[in-house]
């Protein structure tokens, strides 16, 4: 008798699914088929565009958003040639892959996660122009024209002339407001693509933006969170590099990078022309009125630019030293002083932690809650499997690591993140039951989804402790906790009545919105246009909805044309400017750019 034995069908391996899952999308893609292209994502699924489809930096959700997205940008895109670049993985019933595929205009890479029911996150971002393509490797630039050559210049002339003639005989196509970080490395991406542009600072030499804060100041994210593009920090680099060290790095970048860069120069007022698409742009540079005319015009100076300096009653009358902290020049001349700091964030913390040090008595005023997380921690579980010498070992590359955080929508990473903050809650509940036993009020984020979201959302109210949480803990920094009232002539005295005698008042009140910096410069109506810069609209505090999905008007096309901003912490100045830079180059050559989705202003400021 013959025996048949069923035998279950061997399960696709994670290639295969993905292979068969491209193939049908690129088959719908090339059909003009919208529909059959959205119904191959989940219900609820999420696709996230940096420039490649949309000339924005979008996300659209579910099969609707997905359908509307295609409907409007798919003839225009024509995109093609889907295929991974490594073996996908599979992992709690989630399949990842690593993408690259072609549009009419560029080449991109991409990122997948499927599901048994569809594409559940799907990444796609512009990397290169075609025809365009930066100078790089096999196409790098010789640096010299052998041969014997009457009037040659020098390397060094050609620069100079460059240099002489730029912002004069020949005007900026871009002009970049701000040379801190994010002006330096969108300057160098630009030069790279070819956009003529000049980065404008008010400070005397480049990195002087970190060199002029108060003394004390270190990066709290690690170096392989911090590189610049194109020029990697060297592998001895400190894991916490002090601001005068990240000063002069950035002051060696520009001078390496052929950044154009005019020092000590101030824009004192932008104006645009509809009818001509240009810019108008008064610079006083060293005393010289300098007029420039760009099309494209990039506001550099950082999502925590314009410092938030209250109005307090009194202080007309206070007879000791106050500033921002922005203007702290450290704390050697207040030992043995009285200060009292405003606030209890990232500055906060540093500031009075190195007043203590020089012997000055401090006391840190509270008025709201504050996420601490320890750095040690931080640097372990959150950003270790990205960010560290342990990824780097296991192959993560910056740019993949960059990528992995980018393929994370905005509206699900809160989930994301509540996990690691839940592990870093267990590893420290020691530290933070002695913190909130001292009288510090904390918190982990209105959903339990700590520091990165609350960065993402408000940019404000968190620390990363690197010792002052232990003074405050310990009581050697006071903690009162309360709303300053007013002033006296040697006193802050809060609301409740509580009197802190105080030789040194340092307010670190953060900053506020960049579009403050706009209507400055080029009117409040033109600011009120744009509206406010940074968060999600996510109804979290000081994040109000309606939802946006992005981050407002930071790297993408704004609702003034022209007028660009952008800014955030060395990985955002680095991942971000590549697809700023494309935007610009694109316009700059004439490529049609038709912006799907371009952000409504629900927020001034």
């Amino acid at each position: 008798m013959t025996q048949t034995i069923d035998r279950e069908a061997p399960a696709r391996s994670p290639q295969a699914r993905v292979d068969a899952w491209l193939e049908r999308f690129e088959a719908a893609l090339a059909a003009r088929d919208v529909e059959a292209a959205a119904g191959l994502f989940a219900v609820d699924s999420f696709w996230r565009d940096l420039v490649a489809f949309t000339w924005n930096i979008k996300t659209v959700e579910g099969r609707e958003g997905v359908a509307d997205m295609l409907s409007a940008c798919l003839d225009g895109t024509d995109p093609s040639g889907f295929r991974t670049t490594e073996t996908p993985t599979e992992a709690d019933g989630v399949v990842e892959a690593w993408l690259e595929f072609e549009t009419a205009t560029g080449r991109g890479k991409g990122h997948l996660r499927l599901t048994d029911e569809g594409a559940w996150t799907f990444l796609t971002s512009l990397r290169e122009l075609k025809g365009f393509e930066e100078p790089q490797r096999e196409r790098r630039q010789k640096g010299v024209r052998h041969g014997v050559i009457r009037g040659r210049r020098s390397w060094a002339e050609e620069r100079e002339l460059e240099n002489t003639e730029l912002g004069y005989e020949r005007q900026p196509y871009v002009v970049v407001i701000g040379g801190g970080q994010g002006g330096i490395a969108l300057g160098a991406r630009l030069r790279q693509l070819g956009v003529p542009a000049l980065v404008l600072d008010r400070h005397e030499r480049p990195g002087d933006q970190w060199r002029k804060r108060y003394k004390s100041l270190c990066l709290h994210d690690p170096v392989w969170y911090d590189h610049l593009p194109y020029l990697p920090f060297p592998d001895n680099w400190p894991v916490f590099a002090p601001k005068d060290k990240i000063a002069d790095w950035l002051e060696m970048y520009t001078r390496v990078m052929d950044v154009p860069y005019w020092t000590r120069s101030e824009v004192k007022s932008a104006s645009y022309d509809e009818e001509t698409a240009q810019w108008t742009v008064t610079v006083d540079r060293a005393g010289e009125t300098v007029v420039l005319t760009p099309k494209q015009l990039v506001f550099a100076t950082g999502m925590s630019g314009k410092p938030n300096i209250p109005s307090f009653p009194g202080m007309d009358v206070f007879e000791g030293d106050q500033h921002h902290s922005s203007q702290h020049p450290g704390p050697d001349a207040y030992a043995g002083k009285k200060a009292v700091v405003i606030g209890s964030n990232n500055s906060a913390h540093d500031i009075c932690a190195a007043l203590w040090e020089h012997g000055a008595d401090v006391t840190m005023v509270q008025r709201s809650s504050t996420h601490v997380v320890k750095s040690d921690s931080l640097m372990e579980i959150g950003l270790g499997d990205l960010y560290s010498e342990r990824a780097v070992a296991n192959g993560m590359t910056t740019d993949k690591a960059d990528m992995v955080f980018a393929s994370l929508p905005y509206r699900i990473m809160h989930q994301f993140q509540i996990p690691v903050y839940e592990r870093i809650k267990q590893r420290d509940a020691d530290f933070y039951d002695r913190l909130e036993k001292a009288g510090f009020l904390h918190d982990w984020g209105d959903d339990g989804s700590g520091l990165f979201m609350k960065y993402l959302r408000r940019g404000s109210g968190y620390y990363i402790d690197v010792g002052a949480s232990e003074l405050v803990a310990n009581g050697d920094i006071k903690l009162v906790r309360g709303q300053v009232d007013h002033l006296t002539r040697d006193a802050v005295v809060l609301s409740d009545g509580t009197e802190l005698k105080a030789d040194l008042v340092v307010y670190a009140t953060g900053y506020g919105s960049m579009n403050g910096w706009v209507a400055d410069i080029a009117g409040q109506e033109m600011a009120d246009r744009v509206g406010k810069c940074w968060g999600l609209g996510s109804g979290t505090t000081k994040d109000p909805g309606p939802w946006e999905g992005e981050q407002r008007n930071m790297w993408k096309p704004t609702r003034q044309p022209g007028l660009w901003f952008h800014g955030g912490n060395l990985h955002q100045s680095r991942h971000y400017s590549l697809y700023l830079a494309l935007q610009l180059k694109a316009r700059y050559e004439g490529i049609p750019t038709p912006v799907y989705g371009l952000q409504e202003v629900h927020h001034l400021s």
